[in-house]
C-alpha cells in the first residue's frame, strides 16, 4: 500500500510544475523573504504589481510561502511507530500539537516522522511523552535530540535565478542608528504571533493588529534580524518542483568528521538539513531528489564522500502532513489552519 501510494505521488507531482516567473519569483524570495516588490522587478524583469499578483496566487493555492524561524530553545526529531489501521488518525492529532512544527508520513523503521520544538530538553520530553505517547494507536517513540544544526533547510535554493541575478537580490536593512537596542516583549510577541504564519506580513498590519507604533515594530524587526533571533524563511511545495523525492538519512559517522559534512552538504544541491543528534546515530540528512533510483545513489555517494560515513536506516517521505505550523494537504499544499505554537 505504501509503496503504491508513494508512485501516485511522485506521478501525481509531475503533472503540476512552476512555470519559470514562479521559480524566479520563489528563489528570490528564499534569498530575502521580505524583500520588497518594487526592489525584486528590476531582478527578475518583471514589474512590482505582476509580482505581487503572481505571489498572492502562489500563496493561496498552497504552493509557497514565507515563515518566520525564531531560533532558540530545543529541537528534536521523534519517530513514531503506529498501528496500521491508527496511522490516519493518529497524524491528525498530531497536527493539532502546537510543539510539533513538521510530520511527515514515511517508510522505513518509523511511520511518522516529527519535528518538536520546546524550550528546553525538559519541555521535549514532555512533549513526546504525555502527549505523543498518549495517543491511542502509538506504539513506540524514539527521540533524537538535535545537538547541532549543520544545514538549515532555507539554505536551499531552487536555483533559478543567475548567480548574477541572485547576488542583486537585496539584504535585510540594518537597525536605524536611534533604534533601540532591545526588542520590547510586546513587540516581540506581536513579531512572533504574526511572522510565524506569514513571513511577509507587512509591519503596517502587525502594527494595527496589535495596537503598536509602525517604527516600533519596524525597529523590533530589523533588530531581531540584526541579532540572528529572526530568519525568514521561503518554502516551496515539493510536489511542484523537478525534485519530488524527499528521503531522510540516519548515519553514524567518526565525531571529528561531523564539521566536515558542513562544507560537504552546502555542494550538494539535492541536501536540505543535516542535524548533529544526541541517540543511535549522530547525523541526520535530508535530501529532495529527483528519482527514486536516487535514494541509493546519494546513500552511496555520502558514503564515498566521508569514509567513515555508515547510512544506518533510511526513509522516503510519502507524504507531509505538517510544515513550520502549516498543514499540509495530500497533495503537498499549505492550507488554512495554521497551528501556532506561540501566543501572545
Amino acid at each position: 500500500m505504501k509503496l503504491k501510494l508513494s508512485l501516485y505521488i511522485v506521478l501525481f507531482m509531475q503533472e503540476y510544475m512552476l512555470d519559470p516567473l514562479d521559480e524566479r519569483i520563489i528563489h528570490a524570495l528564499q534569498i530575502e523573504g521580505r524583500a520588497p516588490w518594487s526592489e525584486l522587478a528590476p531582478v527578475i524583469g518583471v514589474d512590482a504589481v505582476t509580482l505581487a499578483r503572481r505571489w498572492e496566487q502562489l500563496r493561496e493555492r498552497g504552493l509557497a510561502w514565507v515563515t518566520g524561524i525564531f531560533p532558540g530553545g530545543a529541537t528534536a526529531l521523534v519517530d513514531i511507530t503506529c498501528m496500521p489501521q491508527h496511522t490516519g488518525q493518529v497524524a491528525r492529532e498530531l497536527t493539532r500539537i502546537p510543539a510539533i512544527m513538521t510530520l511527515d508520513h514515511t517508510s522505513g523503521g518509523r511511520d511518522l516522522l516529527a519535528t518538536v520544538l520546546g524550550d528546553n530538553p525538559l519541555a521535549i520530553w514532555d512533549v513526546v511523552t504525555n502527549q505523543i505517547g498518549a495517543l491511542d494507536g502509538v506504539r513506540n517513540t524514539q527521540t533524537h535530540l538535535v545537538t547541532e544544526l549543520i544545514m538549515e533547510a532555507s539554505d536551499w535554493r531552487l536555483r533559478a535565478l543567475t548567480p548574477g541575478e541572485a547576488s542583486r537580490v537585496g539584504k535585510p536593512k540594518p537597525p536605524r542608528a536611534r533604534a533601540p537596542r532591545t526588542v520590547h516583549p510586546d513587540v516581540e510577541a506581536a513579531l512572533r504571533h504574526c511572522l510565524m504564519e506569514d513571513g511577509r506580513r507587512p509591519v503596517s498590519r502587525i502594527a494595527a493588529e496589535h495596537g503598536l507604533s509602525e517604527q516600533r515594530v519596524s525597529d523590533g524587526l530589523a533588530r531581531l534580524r540584526s541579532d540572528g533571533r529572526l530568519r525568514i524563511r521561503t518554502d516551496v511545495a515539493r510536489t511542484v518542483t523537478g525534485w519530488p523525492v524527499y528521503a531522510w538519512y540516519f548515519v553514524r559517522t567518526a565525531a571529528k568528521h561531523i564539521q566536515q559534512m558542513r562544507g560537504l552538504m552546502a555542494q550538494i544541491p539535492e541536501a536540505r538539513t543535516a542535524l548533529a543528534v544526541a541517540s543511535q546515530y549522530n547525523l541526520v540528512v535530508a535530501v529532495w531528489l529527483r528519482e527514486m533510483t536516487d535514494v541509493m545513489r546519494f546513500e552511496a555517494a555520502l558514503e564515498a564522500a566521508v569514509p567513515s560515513a555508515r547510512i544506518v536506516d533510511r526513509s522516503v517521505v510519502f507524504r507531509m502532513s505538517k510544515h513550520l505550523g502549516h498543514p499540509i494537504d495530500e497533495e503537498g499544499r499549505a492550507t488554512l489552519g495554521f497551528v501556532h505554537p506561540f501566543s501572545p
